[in-house]
């Protein structure tokens, strides 16, 4: 899976440039995400909610969690430790939360904005180890194309 990631975030700087919207460029960023990387089923956003909680932000794929309790699954653990996680199988980890069962590996970014974590990007696969490190920083590039552009905080909750 031979993947450009410095065309992805011209494509995505491009598709992002003039908006600033939180959700807006969310929402555009998870379908390009989801529609431009080979062997995903799904590609979205968690934001952070008052109580701690990761609640479900723009996304493409199937129907997800709505709500991940904070500090539990990839996701939380991601969040958790503001790095980010690659999980090749996640069946293995130990307190993976089951949104699709399709879902054989994750990759997780943190969203940080000054200092302040205000949700994650989360990507799923239907393949074991789908991730590896090329993809981690590709992605983890991506993600930061998605917040320079945005400039602002989660939307609210």
């Amino acid at each position: 899976m031979s993947v450009s990631y410095d065309l992805l975030a011209d494509q995505a700087r491009a598709l992002l440039a003039g908006e600033t919207d939180a959700i807006a460029n969310a929402a555009n960023f998870a379908a390009f995400v989801y529609h431009e990387l080979p062997a995903l089923n799904w590609a979205g956003f968690y934001f952070n909610a008052p109580d701690g909680s990761l609640v479900l932000g723009p996304f493409q794929g199937r129907p997800a969690c709505a709500r991940l309790p904070a500090g539990r699954g990839v996701c939380g653990a991601a969040a958790q430790t503001r790095s980010t996680l690659v999980v090749d199988d996640v069946a293995a980890f130990a307190d993976d939360i089951v949104c699709d069962s399709a879902a054989r590996s994750e990759i997780v970014v943190p969203l940080i904005v000054e200092g302040e974590l205000i949700g994650v990007f989360d990507v799923d696969s239907p393949q074991l180890a789908r991730f590896d490190g090329r993809d981690r920083a590709g992605i983890e590039r991506l993600v930061a194309v998605f917040l320079a552009a945005t400039r602002t905080q989660a939307p609210a909750l």
